[in-house]
């Protein structure tokens, strides 16, 4: 009885941290977020504190801060050496001739309403273009204009509290060791401490090695991709590495992700490529941009991800697959996207405290 009790107590309690994060979800992704920076950004803090200035040791705060820099300078490279890239190919974007674009994406436009009027009775006054015009102008009302700009607004605004709050977390996290490991273990009561501790280091290895996984998933999706649109699709290199480094990125979401770089690039390729159009070799080109997609993504489903991710996490790789998908249905993309690192936890916790139970022992067995 005292064991069944056990189990219910620690049931409840689970259940009411799961409840206070998914009400306070915001704050949670900051504090997660600027747990991730922190255990990125240890090993400097570790290097900077064994530094000395004659007897001087450089203090906690001031590695801590130091640290910050390099990760901020870090981030601030990464979008330095990508933004001329990018604004390069938005100065190709902006000299493609709009009206000639226009006239010929139309024409097959314009064949199917002639197609609609001599063939369906009572359309002789069809006109498509009034028609689409008339479902553009019934989405795209005032109000929704007015909508979306305030909507604009308020994500600047949560974005600027959401990156002063990670900078500042991060900051304290760096500056004090432990400090996010002893606000878990106060959750708790003392006599699990250890148990909380094992889990904690635990579920930390394994998050380390998924976050290094996603990031090698991503370089090998933006190289896969640059060098195939390059070398078989006969794009340009700066062409063809903004749409590599675009779709690697998206391909962090699952499922959805790759799909929406892949049209992206597609309508990249045919905006940058419109004397191709009037020829008709513009079908060759998004035929063979679309076998590189596919031939990546054959190879990032079923060679990658399962060997990156599965091994990362010490997981079955159908495992990885129900879970996102359960993810997804619970939780949209944003569910997707975080399922991998939730599920490592919930493995982990699962595995110290109800490791008497056979599913529990079944799904934990690949854990160290």
């Amino acid at each position: 009885m005292n064991q069944l009790a056990r189990y219910i107590v620690i049931i409840f309690i689970v259940a009411f941290i799961a409840f206070l994060a998914w009400y306070f979800s915001n704050i949670v992704a900051y504090i997660l977020i600027s747990a991730v920076l922190s255990l990125i950004g240890k090993p400097l803090v570790d290097v900077f504190g064994r530094m000395r200035v004659g007897k001087w040791k450089l203090p906690r705060w001031l590695c801590a801060l130091a640290t910050l820099f390099i990760i901020g300078v870090a981030i601030f490279l990464f979008f330095y050496l990508f933004i001329p890239l990018i604004a390069s190919q938005t100065r190709i974007l902006g000299n493609v001739d709009v009206n000639e674009l226009v006239d010929t994406l139309s024409r097959p436009f314009r064949n199917l309403e002639q197609t609609i009027v001599h063939n369906i009775p009572g359309a002789e006054n069809f006109s498509l273009n009034t028609f689409i015009a008339d479902e553009v102008l019934s989405v795209f009302n005032e109000g929704m204009l007015t909508n979306a700009f305030g909507s604009i607004a308020n994500f600047l605004g949560s974005m600027a509290i959401a990156i002063f709050s990670i900078i500042f977390i991060t900051f304290f996290f760096l500056k004090e060791e432990g400090l996010f490991v002893g606000a878990i273990i106060i959750l708790f009561p003392p006599k699990y401490e250890k148990n909380i501790r094992r889990a904690l280091d635990s579920a930390t290895r394994l998050l380390v090695r998924y976050f290094i996984g996603v990031v090698i998933d991503m370089l090998c999706v933006m190289v896969i991709l640059t060098l195939g649109y390059t070398l078989f699709a006969g794009l340009d290199i700066r062409t063809a590495l903004l749409i590599g480094l675009i779709a690697g990125i998206l391909n962090v979401i699952p499922y959805i992700g790759p799909v929406i770089g892949a049209v992206l690039g597609i309508i990249i390729s045919v905006a940058t490529h419109v004397d191709l159009l009037a020829s008709g070799e513009i079908s060759s080109l998004v035929f063979r941009m679309i076998l590189v997609f596919a031939v990546m993504k054959i190879t990032d489903d079923f060679v990658l991800q399962p060997t990156i991710f599965a091994n990362s996490v010490n997981a079955h790789p159908l495992e990885i697959f129900i879970v996102i998908l359960l993810a997804g249905s619970l939780a949209g993309i944003g569910g997707m996207l975080l399922a991998i690192p939730a599920y490592t936890v919930i493995r982990v916790f699962a595995k110290e405290f109800f490791n008497h139970f056979r599913v529990v022992q079944k799904l934990t067995e690949r854990m160290q």
